[in-house]
């Protein structure tokens, strides 16, 4: 009896033409793919007729972690052609591999990444040796267009008694080669345990082949990684015995009898714990390596016609699809630049010893034809990863030529996980098909419903609609949300994939928030978005929970920027309580009160420099908010805030912005003593007048940093222009005064805190400079330049270094 080892790489058309060809060759009683095991009494839903790429996802969840993986299979995927190919040869076909829950997967989101960082040596050493720039462009010379020599002896086949006496079932010696190249690739290095787990569940489905297969040859189909362990295991020399237990001591449960019908049990979920499989569309661009997966073929729409139609068809269709996307986007593309192209790609193939151009000669060729200009980063076929922002548009387009748009499509009478059907009948029952914008008035109980439903969607990640106004973090009392349609792309998949979280649409939305909350920990900013995320989906039960747990960290926050996220979050969801009904909960109001006094503290004898901190800021904004419109909600007075915050902006040691918002806080939260600094029983002495502390900063350095803190809390301090003496005519005046090289100096911190204003603003700051001058023009003229400022700034100061050098070298010319 014999027992076959492929080898392969996943995803290679070479591998999956052996597979075909080892199966036409050897009729095995039975093919065995690594696979999910638990997949095996569904194999038929496998096999409906899909248009491929599809994966098989798969969830699981217990009260510890969650985790979720895909095994996306494509037509030259060998796992798909062993396991097309050996049903319509008459052979047992089955999965062998743990399932996808199995915590030998921990930490990986897709089956077939076999970790390359483990023999990533080898493959380098091997890349020298052939003299090629990556592991893709190694496989592609040795194997996806490597001659193939007739005969070769070929490891990939054993026999329990005779191994050394097998033959190349494929009789091309390209399992030889796969088998060697895999022998290099993992030498004698030791796999992880999960790996172990896997190769030691994987031969126990082969020896139980074996048994069941009498005379009959026994196929075996795994990633090339895998095959020198699962050949030692198999061995009846090794030392795995056949009936060698694979479920409990992995941490799993037995399901059914030990070995039922003489084959290994597949491992059930622990008790209490959810998982599944379902079947989802795939596409090209996920298959692709250069889009981040780490065991994928790059270029898959090229891989495809190449399956499809050889190495011929596949080059000539790769250079139309790059002139076709490159002429869309109006790039020019000449007929000398295409026959430049060609003969560079010829060229290539005849050194590197290719009996015809291959991708990488082609792309080498279109690449020195149609790049003219230098290029910021590495070819990205030289290397494994997905591509750099700065690559070239013509590269760009190349590399989208060569993955393609291709997405799978399942059949229809695929099983799919209630979720979707769920939310079918729920958008059709309220109106939201996705093809029309829709206006909501959250006070009407009808669009209250529908707007949590497009909510649960939007945290789910369901693409059809996104909101593009509604009530936010801290803003003012807002009753109307918009939601436009968005492209349905990737909808059907992205459905599947949430049914995971649950069968309806509230439980699967409340299960990802709390998956959210989880990984936030403490983290009081994560869970502040948790917390409106579940307020707006409805989640109440959750919401609670959210809220004990960022109460009971709120005292503990060490930094005032996570804590303005929290205030923000909660002081909105109080002030819409019309809509949401949350103001009256005591953790909402004791979650307002503990973060308003945490930033008070934390914030009072905080000193220091550097620039603005805008999380610092947008926290102090938070608190400028909760003690004009919740006051009482707080166990800190206006008063005692204010008195805070005159402290502060009087404190020479303070970051120069926290000053600024001190200043601006102060005089927000006690009007009475503005403009003029006469206080009413809160001696505000110069603290309350804008322009004596404009003048005290000294440093025109740092003067752009306080008016940064200034105006993110009381932008009308500069825009208004009532009192003796407005803020806008003092910084005129200390602008006015500076020496060029002090305004050089403080242009980007000035530059910065302007930005606070929006255009309207900005104009009218201009007008009254315009007037204080005694001049007429257009106020908006003068807001536009023909260059960047800082540009012009760093010019003027280049200028004045020029002329400074020429006078103390005596060079500069006189007239």
């Amino acid at each position: 009896m014999t027992v076959t080892f492929l080898g392969v790489r996943h995803h290679s058309p070479a591998c999956a033409r052996l597979v075909a060809r080892t199966i036409e060759e050897l009729r095995p009683a039975h093919v065995l793919v690594e696979g999910p095991a638990d997949l095996n009494g569904r194999l038929d839903e496998l096999l409906l007729g899909h248009e491929l790429p599809v994966a098989v996802f798969s969830h699981y969840r217990d009260e510890k972690r969650a985790a979720t993986s895909w095994a996306p299979l494509c037509d030259y995927s060998p796992e798909w052609v062993a396991l097309t190919a050996g049903r319509a040869a008459g052979a047992e076909v089955r999965f062998i591999d743990l399932p996808a829950w199995h915590p030998a997967f921990a930490g990986r989101t897709n089956r077939y990444a076999d970790a390359e960082a483990r023999y990533a040596e080898a493959t380098e050493r091997l890349c020298r040796r052939f003299g090629v720039d990556s592991v893709d462009a190694l496989w592609d010379r040795m194997f996806e267009s490597a001659p193939q020599p007739a005969s070769e002896p070929a490891p990939g086949s054993a026999t329990h008694r005779a191994p050394e006496s097998a033959s190349d079932p494929a009789g091309d010696g390209l399992a030889a080669r796969l088998d060697a190249y895999f022998d290099v690739v993992r030498g004698d290095a030791t796999a992880d345990e999960g790996d172990q787990a896997r190769e030691r569940y994987m031969a126990s489905w082969v020896r139980a082949a074996v048994a069941a297969a009498g005379e009959r040859p026994v196929l075996v189909v795994t990633g090339g990684f895998h095959r020198p362990a699962l050949r030692t295991l198999v061995d009846p020399g090794g030392p795995q015995r056949s009936d060698a237990p694979v479920g409990p001591e992995e941490g799993t449960a037995p399901s059914g009898p030990d070995r039922e019908g003489g084959w290994p049990a597949v491992p059930a979920p622990p008790e209490g714990a959810i998982g599944g499989s379902f079947l989802v569309p795939y596409s090209f661009r996920q298959l692709d390596a250069f889009a981040g997966y780490q065991s994928g073929m790059p270029s898959p729409a090229y891989y495809q016609r190449l399956w499809e139609a050889g190495p011929r068809a596949a080059g000539q269709d790769l250079v139309r699809s790059v002139v076709k996307r490159l002429r869309a986007r109006n790039h020019p593309v000449s007929t000398a630049a295409l026959i430049a192209a060609h003969s560079t790609a010829s060229g290539l193939a005849a050194l590197r010893g290719h009996p015809l151009p291959t991708r990488l000669d082609l792309l080498d060729g279109l690449a020195g034809a149609l790049v003219t200009d230098a290029l910021d980063e590495p070819l990205p076929w030289t290397r494994r990863g997905a591509l750099g922002a700065g690559a070239h548009p013509v590269v760009v387009e190349m590399v989208a030529a060569c993955s393609g748009d291709r997405v799978g499509r399942l059949h229809p009478d695929t099983p799919v996980p209630p979720l979707v059907h769920d939310v079918a009948a729920r958008l059709t029952a309220l109106g939201l098909d996705g093809s029309r914008a829709v206006t909501l008035e959250l006070a009407d109980p009808a669009d209250l419903t529908r707007s949590q439903v497009l909510h649960r969607l939007r945290v789910l990640r369901i693409p059809g609609f996104v909101r593009v106004s509604g009530p936010t973090h801290g803003t003012d009392p807002v009753f109307t949300e918009r939601w436009e349609p968005s492209p349905l792309a990737g909808r059907e998949a992205a459905l599947i994939e949430a049914g995971g979280f649950g069968a309806s649409l509230e439980e699967a939305a409340a299960v990802a928030l709390g998956d959210r909350a989880r990984d936030a920990g403490t983290e009081a900013g994560a869970l502040a978005d948790v917390l409106f995320d579940a307020v707006v989906c409805g989640a109440t039960r959750l919401s609670a929970q959210v809220l004990s747990t960022l109460c009971a960290g709120l005292g503990r926050a060490a930094a005032p920027g996570p804590l303005g996220r929290v205030l923000g979050t909660a002081l909105g969801l109080w002030r819409h309580d019309r809509v949401y009904g949350v103001a009256r909960d005591p953790l909402l109001a004791a979650a307002i009160d503990t973060a308003v006094g945490r930033v008070l503290w934390l914030v009072e004898g905080l000193h220091g420099s550097g620039a603005p901190d805008r999380d610092r800021l947008h926290a102090l904004a938070a608190v400028r908010d909760a003690l004009l419109r919740a006051e009482e909600l707080l166990s800190v007075s206006r008063e005692a805030a204010a008195a805070v915050f005159r402290r502060i902006s009087l404190d020479a040691a303070a970051p120069a912005d926290l000053r600024g918002a001190a200043f601006g806080l102060f005089r927000v939260l006690t009007p009475a003593a503005a403009p003029d600094g006469s206080g009413t029983g809160t001696d505000a002495g110069t603290a309350a007048s804008a322009g004596a502390s404009a003048r005290a900063i000294g440093d025109p350095g740092t003067l752009g940093d306080w008016l940064a803190g200034l105006f993110s809390v009381a932008r009308e301090e500069l825009t208004g222009h009532s009192g003796p003496e407005p803020l806008i005519d003092v910084l005129d005046e200390l602008v006015r005064a500076m020496t060029e090289t002090e305004f050089l100096v403080g242009l980007p911190a000035l530059r910065q805190a302007f930005a606070y204003f929006p255009p309207r603003e900005r104009e009218q700051i201009a007008a009254r400079l315009i007037e204080r001058r005694g001049l007429r023009g257009s106020a908006r003229s003068l807001l536009r330049t023909t260059a960047d400022p800082l540009l012009i700034a760093r010019a003027r100061e280049l200028e004045a270094h020029v002329r400074h050098t020429l006078d103390t070298y005596g060079l500069r010319a006189t007239s």
